[in-house]
């Protein structure tokens, strides 16, 4: 059976589409880690999963300004980055980058 070939337009719609349904199963996969856990996400940080996921489901991403992300994606690579370090923080993993110094040991 052959795939059916899509115009760029229809190509374009499905990746959006795909990366909306990712955007929504990573904020989903968020709230149940920190859910199970019982970690306490600080009020910003659950106002934040909120919002993005409202933003999402209503407009299929949450940013207007193309320079903040790929065109196709629906978080931006900040709010990409925040929602790894809630990830982080249900898991009990440090948060932020950490810098090595010469010898492999972190300062």
């Amino acid at each position: 059976m052959k795939a059916k070939l899509r115009s760029p337009s229809e190509q374009r719609e499905a990746d959006r589409a795909r990366a909306r349904r990712a955007a929504l199963k990573a904020l989903k996969k968020a709230k149940k880690a920190a859910e199970q856990t019982n970690v306490k996400l600080s009020d910003w940080e659950g106002e934040f999963l909120g919002s993005v996921e409202g933003r999402v489901e209503r407009y299929g991403r949450a940013f207007r300004d193309p320079e903040k992300g790929a065109p196709t994606a629906a978080l931006s690579m900040l709010q990409t980055q925040k929602l790894k370090e809630i990830v982080g923080k249900a898991k009990g993993k440090k948060s932020g980058f950490q810098r090595k110094s010469r010898f492999g040991q972190t300062i």
